[in-house]
């Protein structure tokens, strides 16, 4: 498997002085996800818990429905040869196989399906088709949390963030119950694969839907966090950032609890307050 830490060379550099010094950075590399053989995308991931970002990836994409759709996720050998000739297993090319009689995704080759670090793929036109494709959407969830619960999941969270710790340069997602036991933390230097190694961990153990749950970002509440909390069947996603317009309208539609802006006691709760007690 590949580090997820790397020591670079760095001048730190004040209006003082200037002193060279090693530093610890999180690494950066490709993952290609291939279904039945077939290239279906690339991403910049932090290697580590690549089988959860695959079957993370494929469920919130729309292309299974759960466990019982995957017959098995695999390294691949990768591009590089040895002074044999031998092609060599990179760690950085996964195949998945379906199920029998689960359909293969309808790959569009002009579709660009490369993905920085930075940001997903929403291969979704609009929000109608993010709700119509869903079999999980959480609308129905009776699920509640206090104030307070919520109030004390960012600090859980930057506990567990280890590499965050030594780095500084990863995102951090985190499933609790609604009582805030800490169900699962990953982190990655893409917050969309933190959130798809979470929604991974969850479908290997077979609790999709995540009914009664709550999954917290590090970061903000953009489009493509909210489509995959709404495609696994997550009740309620905390952010301590902002969230976008489009988050929160898919939220409304979707019934999902959007909370942003969770700092220290306050909070603001976009859609289905109800959800959120004191």
């Amino acid at each position: 498997m590949g580090r997820v830490t790397a020591r670079r060379r760095v001048h730190h550099v004040t209006t003082a002085d200037v002193v060279a010094r090693p530093e610890t950075l999180v690494v950066e590399e490709p993952l290609e996800i291939r279904v039945d053989g077939k290239p279906i995308t690339v991403t910049m991931r932090t290697p580590g818990s690549d089988v959860e970002l695959a079957q993370g990836f494929l469920l919130t994409e729309g292309i299974v429905g759960g466990r019982d759709d995957i017959l098995s996720v695999r390294y691949c050998r990768g591009a590089t040869e040895d002074s044999s000739g031998y092609s060599q297993n990179t760690y950085n090319v996964l195949d998945v196989t379906l199920a029998p009689g689960v359909p293969a995704p309808d790959v569009d080759p002009t579709r660009n399906f490369y993905t920085t670090s930075s940001c997903g793929v929403c291969g979704k036109a609009s929000l109608d088709a993010v709700r119509l494709i869903s079999k999980h959407a959480p609308g129905d969830d009776p699920a509640t949390v206090s104030a307070e619960t919520l109030a004390g999941m960012p600090g859980k969270l930057r506990g567990e963030q280890k590499v965050f710790a030594a780095t500084g340069g990863l995102h951090g997602a985190a499933l609790f119950g609604t009582d805030g036991t800490v169900l699962v933390v990953r982190e990655d230097i893409g917050r969309h694969n933190a959130v798809d190694k979470v929604v991974g961990w969850a479908l290997e153990n077979r609790r999709i839907p995540l009914s009664d749950t709550v999954l917290l970002v590090s970061g903000r509440a953009s489009f493509e966090l909210t489509q995959k909390a709404v495609m696994a069947g997550i009740p309620v996603l905390a952010a301590v950032s902002a969230p976008s317009s489009l988050a929160v309208d898919l939220a409304g539609q979707s019934g999902l609890t959007l909370v942003a802006f969770l700092r220290g006691d306050s909070m603001n709760v976009y859609t289905r307050p109800d959800r959120v007690t004191n």
